[in-house]
């Protein structure tokens, strides 16, 4: 890391680090907020404010995307509790916004697959994304969601099983 490329209030994070995972970061703060496009560049810009100024310092306790994402996961969940506390939220999701939103991941082989994990719990949704979408391990999936790794296996172990069921179900009914 050349010193230049260093932030100077978070000396263990580089401007080149953070450019190299910019999609990402857009990716999971999509997702945050039900694929916002301007929540999710809000979110992105404060995150990005925070690491710049030192609020959110990196200590290299996990990888540096594990606490990249972690910041914009707790900025998203004070961002809607501040929402909900003025208003109740009512949330509406597109069955093809996770599709939309992860253009690496093709679903022409089967496209039931992203159905049947936007109708998951939001737990399991999330592991799901992080660690196939995102590329992560359930350790940092788990970090990112504020949950223990044994809890965050569980809710991976408990998607797939739903998963498997579910598109099961629909080979089933295909050659039914």
């Amino acid at each position: 890391m050349r010193d230049s490329d260093v932030l100077e209030k978070n000396p263990h994070i580089s401007r080149s680090a953070l450019e190299a995972m910019h999609d990402q970061v857009f990716g999971w703060a999509l997702s945050r907020c039900d694929f916002d496009r301007t929540v999710a560049e809000d979110l992105v810009q404060q995150a990005y404010v925070e690491l710049l100024t030192g609020k959110a310092k990196f200590e290299e306790r996990s990888s540096l995307k594990t606490f990249v994402f972690s910041v914009i996961q707790n900025l998203a969940k004070g961002r809607y509790r501040r929402m909900a506390s003025r208003m109740r939220l009512v949330q509406v999701v597109e069955r093809n916004t996770l599709e939309r939103s992860v253009a690496a991941v093709t679903t022409d082989e089967n496209p039931g697959l992203w159905l049947a994990v936007q109708e998951l719990p939001q737990r399991q949704r999330d592991i799901i994304e992080l660690v196939f979408c995102r590329e992560m391990t359930i350790e940092d999936a788990s970090r990112v969601m504020g949950v223990t790794t044994g809890t965050g296996r569980v809710h991976y172990d408990r998607a797939k099983k739903s998963l498997r069921a579910k598109l099961d179900d629909g080979r089933d009914s295909n050659h039914e």
